[in-house]
């Protein structure tokens, strides 16, 4: 027994007017037709709600294929409930606040706000419902679909099944055209694509036609028997790696996958395959998700690509570096974030990433003179004795030897040396009076202690300073005659060993680290670098950005 379920095509301009011709003309071919039901129909094909929803309809069509029209986002009803999340945890807003979150209560706004969203999604496409039919057992129901081609892809991935041989549906691609026609579901049996028979063959056999065919391509389905909807996740993830989808020999399917590169952030709709997942770049305007390796496909991958290097190589810079202080257990490929929206008065920790001789002592110090009341610095601690004219919690807190020991067998120091016999270090507990005072605590330490410092407790906001090539790394600091901070004494300049040292630790903090990186400055003309990280900090005061996940639940 057959059902047939078919797609308009989007482009169809129903002609009211023509309808009711056509109604009229043959009034007397429908002898079942009642006076009354006649009258209601003519009466509906001429009110002005029917035509002016007809009207809505076509102009929404009408502006698909125009590439100036599009949505700037398709969850304005998500962002509306976040807004009052936000305002209801405020405890003094003013009368604006206010009005603001009773307004986006209001059941017309929100009204307003799903329909936006809905035809932002497409989801004005039909959806016709399958056919209920009474068969009997042991007969199938076949179901035919027709879809019109256009340029955009069909949406879904095709696979043989394992068990039977068959050619089934793997997957469909959240809002795509398979997903928005609400026909074809994962499981589907395909038996023929336009009236040519697929049994026994190959998926690339399937694609072969549906790449030769123009038009409306007609599909036989044998459903499934579960078509229950996935709903799509809200997941957000920093992806640490570039992805090109034309490049990856094992994708199901190239057409289907979406390129992205490090630090973009994701939208993952999807983690329903082991190896694949569905994913969109967050803000971008089309709907449809795209194939991305899984997290535990790329994990796999790069221990993989390690372990070649490894046996392919003698021992170099970068194997040190690996076999040093590396963390083999952190592979890092995507990290779940969210939005962290600022909080007036509690700043997060500025924290300057870079290799000795780079300059961020003195991005720092230019910083602290143009408001020394907003920006501070931790005073360190040490063990040594004090000084004659020094100050006991100025220069240095003073501690004895045990005292700093035992601190830091319990975790408290986030970073800590030692020099001619004496230990110095940053306490946690310094960084968060700190913030919790108000100031903007700005922090340059050695990149070892960014695993202590990146905590949901302190949240802080990591600058990695990067040089320059080496020529212009050594022209800019000669120019500026600076001073070598190899010497300490700083009585002489860079030496071209020097500035190489420099280039090298960068390259071994951007390979042990450059995951943490929430921005990255290259320090070329120091007027410019100064710039860039004022600005920097100007976002974090005032914008929402992107953080570990945990850090806001």
């Amino acid at each position: 027994m057959t059902a047939v379920v078919v797609m308009d095509n989007v482009n169809w301009d129903p002609a009211l007017s023509k309808l009711l011709n056509s109604l009229q003309e043959n009034k007397s071919e429908i002898p079942s037709c009642t006076e009354e039901e006649f009258g209601f129909l003519s009466e509906l094909l001429q009110s002005k709600e029917l035509n002016a929803l007809v009207n809505v309809h076509n102009k929404i069509l009408s502006n698909v294929k125009d590439d100036k029209f599009f949505p700037v986002l398709s969850n304005s009803m998500d962002i509306d409930i976040e807004v009052l999340d936000l305002l209801s945890t405020k405890t003094h807003v003013s009368s604006d606040c206010k009005e603001l979150f009773h307004l986006l209560q209001k059941p017309h706004i929100q009204g307003l706000l799903c329909a936006h969203d809905a035809v932002a999604q497409k989801d004005y496409y039909p959806r016709l419902p399958d056919i209920p039919l009474e068969v009997d057992e042991d007969e199938e129901t076949v179901k035919i679909v027709q879809l019109v081609k256009s340029n955009e892809p069909l949406g879904a991935t095709i696979k043989t099944c394992e068990e039977t041989g068959k050619i089934v549906i793997a997957r469909i691609m959240h809002g795509g055209a398979a997903d928005r026609s609400g026909l074809i579901h994962v499981g589907d049996e395909v038996c023929e694509v336009n009236g040519i028979s697929v049994e026994g063959k190959t998926p690339s056999f399937v694609l072969q036609i549906l790449q030769n065919s123009e038009g409306t391509i007609t599909f036989k389905i044998v459903p499934a028997d579960s078509k229950s909807g996935v709903r799509e996740s809200k997941v957000r993830v920093r992806a640490h790696f570039s992805y090109v989808a034309g490049d990856d020999p094992y994708i199901p399917c190239r057409e289907a996958g979406l390129d992205f590169v490090k630090g973009d952030v994701l939208h993952i709709v999807s983690q329903d395959d082991a190896y694949w997942w569905q994913a969109r770049r967050e803000g971008d305007r089309n709907m449809r998700a795209g194939l991305i390796p899984s997290r535990a496909l790329q994990e796999r991958r790069i221990l993989l690509e390690r372990k070649e290097k490894e046996k392919d190589k003698e021992k170099s810079d970068e194997d040190n570096i690996k076999n040093d202080d590396f963390d083999r257990e952190e592979v890092p490929t995507y990290e779940e974030v969210a939005k962290l929206y600022p909080r007036p008065g509690l700043y997060r920790p500025v924290v300057l990433i870079g290799p000795p001789g780079v300059g961020r002592n003195e991005l720092k110090r230019r910083l602290m003179a143009t408001d020394s009341e907003k920006y501070k610095t931790p005073v360190p601690y040490t063990s040594r004795p004090p000084r004659p004219g020094e100050i006991n919690g100025k220069e240095y807190h003073f501690v004895s030897r045990e005292k700093m020991e035992e601190d830091l067998e319990a975790g408290k120091f986030i970073e800590y040396g030692e020099y001619k016999g004496n230990l110095y270090g940053t306490n946690s507990e310094s960084v968060s009076s700190l913030v919790n005072a108000g100031y903007v605590c700005l922090l340059n330490p050695h990149y070892q202690a960014l695993k202590m410092l990146r905590t949901p407790q302190l949240r802080p906001y990591i600058i990695y300073i990067k040089p320059p090539t080496f020529e212009v790394l050594k022209e800019t600091r000669n120019e500026a005659r600076a001073r070598s901070t190899f010497d300490e004494n700083n009585s002489r300049g860079f030496t071209d060993e020097e500035f190489t040292e420099i280039l090298h630790s960068a390259e071994r903090i951007e390979f042990l680290y450059s995951h943490l990186f929430d921005e990255v400055i290259v320090n070329a003309d120091l007027s410019m670098a100064f710039e860039q990280l004022v600005n920097a900090i100007h976002r974090v005061e005032s914008e929402p950005l992107w953080v570990p996940a945990s850090w806001v639940q």
